[in-house]
Parts: structure tokens; sequence; C-alpha cells
């Protein structure tokens, strides 16, 4: 169901591998330096035991992603503008004839195995547990005959930095797996997945444990979140801003990134890791959305499943909830804390997302960069997902001329965004970089800071 970009040479030719890539929507320097990473994962499953003689191996491309609008809305069942990343993992892999799966990871040089097994026990913690948690889950959801995969993976982008790296982890293997077990040709599949916003969907419930039509539910990685980041690593634009609603998903539209302007990403380096204490506080939001989901319910009998259905319900719905909200007695969490957790979705999803999309679609730029201010002030006063750091790049973004700005993904560190212009984007770069290690000098050597065009969705080669 992913697009195939048909590639039949050699992965270890750089230069006709990055041509090609380029041909399927990567800037050049992005192509060039997939295909290295590519070469990379390619002698990896080599040095693993893999025979050339038996067969051209699987190639995929799963980017990471850009959450340009759109703060802890999607599993509340609102809506969020996202683009695809140039980094990502390059994935070489080759089916095997048992149910065994080998994860190398060329970059780490580690290497995880297990069994497709319903029974399986993913390791918590652990980078192991995303594919694990896809192999626990394929094999609980398509019954009988299965085989596993020598999977190698190169990956340029930035752990636990807000850019979905472990949706893309789920992404990858999930798409290594079904295609070396033809899953799409099961009627379990076809029956509940019909299109890629159905997959990408269904990879969110394998993500967060929920059940997803009649392919029944687990326990997930851990984390309560929704299918955004799936949702733009399959499905994202070369060139443009995608928005999507959520719950299920669905398609809005599409604002192309203005020609002369690219995103500059600087990665904080304050862990934004979904384990432990940074877990729970991720949980915490989500928590609350479904907290003033049973509120509602309790007090009017109706049986909304998310927050955005309780607005949608009635042109007097947000009032009345907020009532409801102000006298609630919830489990762990205050009326104000209920309250203000609605603020929240209320602004980003009902009014700074459909205003920041116009001015988008329109190129009015600086009516953008003003809803994106908005946003980011939003997060850091209702949402409380920011820290230090990320405010204070959002604003130095700012002050040094960027369009546009603003910290995403699950917050509590991570990274930000800057829109800026492509021409001068290596100096700006330089600029925003010198000024945040002179406010935060501890954390130069975690941050990172690069330029990436609105790149294309995963794709296979061959």
């Amino acid at each position: 169901m992913i697009t195939r970009a048909h590639y039949q040479g050699d992965l270890s030719d750089h230069v006709a591998l990055a041509a090609h890539l380029a041909r399927a929507g990567l800037s050049s320097e992005a192509a060039a330096a997939r295909a290295r990473l590519f070469s990379i994962a390619h002698a990896a499953l080599t040095e693993a035991g893999f025979d050339p003689r038996a067969g051209s191996p699987r190639a995929f491309y799963v980017p990471g992603r850009i959450e340009v609008l759109g703060k802890h809305t999607d599993y509340a069942g609102g809506r969020t503008m996202v683009a695809a990343a140039e980094r990502g993992f390059s994935i070489v892999a080759a089916p095997r004839r048992d149910r065994r799966v080998r994860v190398i990871d060329a970059v780490r040089r580690e290497t995880a195995e297990f069994d497709l097994d319903p029974d399986l026990v993913p390791r918590a913690g652990h980078w192991a547990n995303y594919p694990m948690t896809v192999g626990r889950r394929i094999a609980r959801n398509f019954p009988g005959p299965l085989v596993g995969a020598d999977i190698a993976l190169a990956s340029d982008l930035p752990p636990a930095a807000g850019m979905s790296s472990s949706s893309a982890m789920i992404v990858a293997h999930f798409l290594v797996l079904a295609d070396a077990n033809h899953l799409d040709e099961r009627p379990a599949y076809h029956g509940d997945i019909d299109s890629l916003t159905d997959l990408a969907g269904y990879l969110g419930t394998i993500e967060n444990g929920q059940t997803f039509g009649t392919l029944l539910g687990d326990r997930g990685v851990g984390t309560f979140g929704g299918s955004e980041d799936h949702t733009a690593i399959l499905c994202a634009r070369p060139g443009h801003v995608s928005q999507y609603r959520y719950c299920p998903v669905r398609f809005e539209r599409a604002m192309p990134v203005p020609p002369k302007y690219a995103f500059a990403v600087a990665v904080s380096g304050v862990v934004a890791e979904k384990i432990g204490a940074a877990m729970e506080k991720y949980n915490a939001a989500s928590r609350l959305a479904r907290q003033i989901v049973e509120a509602w319910r309790n007090a009017t009998g109706r049986n909304d499943a998310y927050l955005a259905d309780i607005l949608a319900s009635a042109p007097d719905a947000a009032e009345r909830l907020e009532a409801i909200l102000r006298t609630a007695r919830s489990e762990g969490a205050s009326p104000e804390a209920l309250v203000t957790r609605l603020a929240h979705f209320v602004a980003e999803n009902d009014r700074i997302q459909p205003a920041a999309g116009d001015a988008l679609a329109r190129g009015d730029l600086a009516e953008f960069g003003r809803l994106v201010d908005q946003s980011q002030d939003a997060a850091e006063r209702w949402l409380g997902n920011q820290v230090p750091e990320t405010v204070f790049l959002a604003r130095a973004a700012r002050e040094h001329g960027a369009a546009a700005a603003s910290a995403f993904g699950a917050g509590f560190g991570g990274a930000v965004w800057a829109l800026v212009e492509r021409d001068r984007a290596g100096p700006w770069l330089d600029t925003w970089r010198s000024a945040y290690h002179r406010r935060y000098p501890a954390r130069a050597g975690r941050s990172d800071f690069f330029v990436t065009a609105a790149g294309p969705a995963a794709f296979r080669l061959g």
C-alpha cells in the first residue's frame, strides 16, 4: 500500500541510489545521506549472514515527522498539521523461513532477537520494545503461518527528540513483516485496513494498545498517544504541510510550504523519551482529556467517545462542558486542571489550526507566524509541556527572523522547528545554534541543529 520507488541497482552504489532517492522526493543533500545509510544497513545485513545469492533484500525508507501544529490533540479526536522530515530510518531486510526476527541496529551495533509469538514479552525501557511490540501484535491479530525476517536499520533521526523516532520504529518493522507475510492479502487485514489512513490508525493502536475494528488491542508500548505520527510518516506529501483529523484518521487538506522556505530544526538536548517519569508526564495530558470526556458522559448521559466529538455535538457544547468541569469530581485531577486542559484543546484545535492553515495556504506568513506564536504560548501556559530550553529556542528563532517557530511533539523536552528562507538557512542556523549554546552551554553536546524540507512519506525501494 505504500509507495514503491522502483530501484533495481546495487544498494552500495551511492551515486545511483542517491539519484533515485532524489527522484522519490528527497532533496539532493538528504538523498545522499539516505544512500549512505542504506549502504551501512546493507553491509550490516551481509555481515550478519545474509547471502545475496538468495535474492535481493527488501529496502524501506521511513521518515520522522514534524508536527507543525496540533499539540496533544490527535488522541482526543482533534486535528494536526504535519510534515515528514528528511531524516529517518533506512531499512534493509530479508524474510526468513522460521518465525525468528533478528533486528540489527547498524549504527549502535546492537542486535535484538525474538520470535513472532502472541505471548512474547517486550523489553520495556529498551529500543527493542518497539519491534517486539509489533511482532507480538502481528502474531495476535494475524494467527496462522508467519515468517520472521533479518532486519538491518540505520537512522539519523535523533532519538527521544519529539520527531517520532519510536513511531517510525513501529512503522518500519510493521512494513517489513507485513511485506514478508503478505498480510494485506489476508481477510483479517483488508477487513479493517483499506487505505494508508486506515493503516496509520491501526499502527497507532499497536503503539497505544487499543483495538482497531476487529483487530483486538494488546499491551502497547506504555504511552496513551494517538495516530498523528504514523499518519505523517505514511501519508505526508513532499513540499506540503498536511492537515488530518483523527479517531478515525481523515485527510482534510494540504498546504504547500512556500518554495523559498524550509524547516530548521533544533533538538534541544533535553531528552523527551517516553519512559519512566517522562512517560507519566505525557500520559497525564492524555489522561486529562479522557477525564473530561468521562465528566461529560456522567453529567449528560451521552456517549461521545472523544473530546472533539463533544465540542462538535452542539453550538454551546464548549460552554456546557466548561460548566460541568468546574464542579467535576475526577480522581487525581482538579476542576481547574480539567478546565485548563479544555481551554488548550479548544484554542489549539478549533481556533488556531484552521486560521493558521488558511494563512499558510494563501502564503500569508506574517499571520501564520502570529498564530503559531499563540500555539506556543498556549502550550507554555495551559498545556504545561514545555521546558525552559524549548521556550528559549522558539523565542530566539523569532527574534532572529524566522517566519514562524514552535516546539513540537509530546513536549517535556524535545525539539523546535522554525520556518526560514532556504538561501540563508545555513548562516541562520549557525546564529540560532550559537545563541542556544551561549544560553545553555550544558546542552551543547546533546543538541542538534539541521535543515530539512517537507519530505516524502515512507516508501519501499524495489
